[in-house]
């Protein structure tokens, strides 16, 4: 059943759709007793399917706790996630991926491609087609015999992002996945990772410290406060989106102002 909720810029959407996120009142703790400590939350948040959210913050303020809540591999402490208008469920209702690629090492590309693919229950005999789709998506045709030493962190990271992507869920979670990397390798990616979602039209989340990738990547972000991280500012993002030139865009006047507000929302709302 569909159900009616609004985003921090007070536009009301449809939390019960495919990829939607909807966030009431939720809070985590760790550990019991007087050596328990509150990670994040209270957190209200209404995330509409097809949205890019980022959220960004300083170290320790709970953004990865988030992350792991959304994606179910923990349940709240209080307050309640669903994801597509039900439960969320690990592996069923996401892709996630992680900091470091976290690839079979003695798997070749096309390796762990189908492994993803069989996971996800697609049928074997649409394996190559899919396979040669996803890595057609992650710029990565030509590399399906190569084993993951045999290329740069930067393909192995595509190599993640294309698993992510191969059960076809309507919500990508991406836990810092450029952190590891290099600053043009970075760039590149998340122009590759910009240019994914847009054609595929998934429900995006995406942890990061950085803000100039959360204005580059994201269509809103959320900015937390430090730890017990609870929502600072949820801030729409109006830059263009489709097919923009990411040197021009970066370049932009409008780019600048907007990282200047979040890198500074950062700022305030680590040392409140």
């Amino acid at each position: 059943m569909s159900s009616s909720e609004s985003t921090g810029a007070g536009v009301a959407v449809d939390t019960g759709r495919a990829g939607a996120v909807r966030l009431d009142g939720v809070t985590h703790r760790y550990g019991r007793g007087g050596e328990a400590f509150t990670a994040v939350g209270p957190v209200d948040l209404a995330v509409p399917a097809g949205e890019f959210l980022v959220l960004v913050g300083a170290s320790g303020c709970g953004k990865s706790t988030l992350l792991r809540l959304i994606a179910g591999f923990e349940r709240p402490t209080q307050g309640s996630v669903r994801v597509s208008g039900g439960e969320s469920r690990p592996g069923a209702t996401a892709g996630v991926v992680f900091q470091t690629p976290r690839l079979f090492p003695w798997r070749t590309v096309r390796g762990n491609v189908d492994l993803a693919l069989r996971y996800a229950g697609v049928d074997r005999g649409q394996w190559p087609e899919r396979r040669a789709e996803l890595l057609a998506r992650v710029g990565l045709e030509g590399t399906e015999n190569r084993r993951v030493w045999e290329i740069s962190g930067g393909q192995q990271q595509r190599v993640a992002i294309a698993r992510a992507l191969a059960a076809e869920n309507p919500l990508l979670l991406l836990d810092e996945p450029f952190a590891a990397l290099d600053a043009l390798t970075r760039e590149r990616l998340q122009e590759d990772v910009r240019r994914v979602t847009e054609r595929t039209g998934r429900t995006t989340v995406l942890v990061t410290h950085s803000a100039e990738e959360a204005v580059f990547l994201g269509s809103r972000i959320v900015v937390l406060t430090k730890s017990p991280g609870t929502v600072a500012l949820d801030l729409p993002i109006d830059l263009p989106r489709g097919d923009v030139d990411a040197e021009e865009l970066r370049a932009s006047r409008e780019f600048t102002a907007l990282r200047a507000q979040v890198s500074h929302a950062v700022k305030d709302a680590a040392a409140a």
